[in-house]
């Protein structure tokens, strides 16, 4: 396979996934290379992304690995195909960071999140959404306003599509506050995130002023479930982009962070409630 420039996050969680498994067997990269047949630097290439590995090669590692799970192994091997997704019309005109959320979401059977700043992008509107873009420093040039904005109405696909997946979000009564565009978006904002919570997919969670100190204060946290709970993947936002988290230490914290925050949390209906009441002032 040829090296690629440029490696998705998706293709370089899988070699880091395969160095994984080799390095807990106490397998050399030599031996490796040795036992599927290529030289010793496309084993580097491989375990960075920047070299795919064939399915066949892949079971091979494993099995020379003892790796026993079956599941794992498969979900393995699907990331081996390559993807040719919606986000691919983005690819060299947007930021990476942003096409790799659209690409790990894709491939996601159920997702989690926290959101203390503004309402989670997967329920924006396009107008609370253009008024955040705007007030990026530095400012961004309309035409990539634009951009974003198109691709953050397809991103929403995740949870409104034909194949929607579980949905359940944790947005601090700070975030329903804020009046990113205005009063009128705000309240907009507001009527559409009451409209998503409708949906069977989709469980909103409000957690209250009063309700004091919570963990992960500030941050922004999606939690982004795989097939298999070792595929799992954590993004959070920061100004410099998205940072994906999948260590396995790193998907305990923010799986018992997420828990936590839900157990803080109104329940479904008085969230709603409350959400209404917020509306009514604006």
């Amino acid at each position: 396979m040829p090296p690629r420039t440029t490696p998705t996050e998706r293709q370089k969680r899988l070699g880091s996934e395969l160095r994984r498994i080799r390095t807990a067997s106490g397998m050399s990269a030599e031996f490796a290379a040795g036992l599927l047949g290529v030289d010793r630097g496309k084993i580097s290439n491989i375990e960075s992304g920047v070299r795919g590995i064939s399915a066949d090669r892949l079971r091979t590692l494993a099995c020379n690995c003892d790796v026993t799970d079956e599941k794992y192994v498969e979900a393995l091997v699907e990331m081996t195909r390559p993807t040719s997704g919606w986000w691919e019309r983005y690819r060299g005109i947007l930021p990476q960071g942003l096409l790799d959320i659209a690409e790990i979401e894709s491939h996601a059977v159920r997702m989690r999140g926290a959101n203390t700043v503004h309402v989670p992008g997967v329920l924006q509107t396009s107008e609370q959404a253009m008024a955040i873009f705007r007030a990026a420093v530095p400012p961004l040039p309309e035409h990539e306003v634009a951009l974003r904005l198109a691709l953050r109405a397809e991103r929403q696909q995740v949870v409104t599509g034909d194949k929607a997946v579980p949905y359940v979000t944790v947005i601090h009564e700070a975030a329903l506050r804020m009046q990113f565009g205005g009063p009128g978006v705000a309240r907009a904002q507001l009527e559409y995130l009451l409209d998503m919570s409708d949906r069977d997919n989709v469980t909103v969670l409000v957690l209250p002023f009063a309700h004091g100190a919570f963990p992960g204060a500030g941050q922004t946290v999606v939690h982004i479930e795989g097939p298999v709970p070792q595929l799992d993947t954590v993004q959070v936002d920061s100004s410099h982009g998205p940072t994906f988290l999948y260590a396995e230490g790193q998907l305990v914290k923010y799986r018992a962070q997420l828990d936590l925050l839900e157990s803080l949390a109104l329940p479904p209906e008085q969230s709603r409630d409350f959400i209404r009441d917020i509306a009514r002032q604006l």
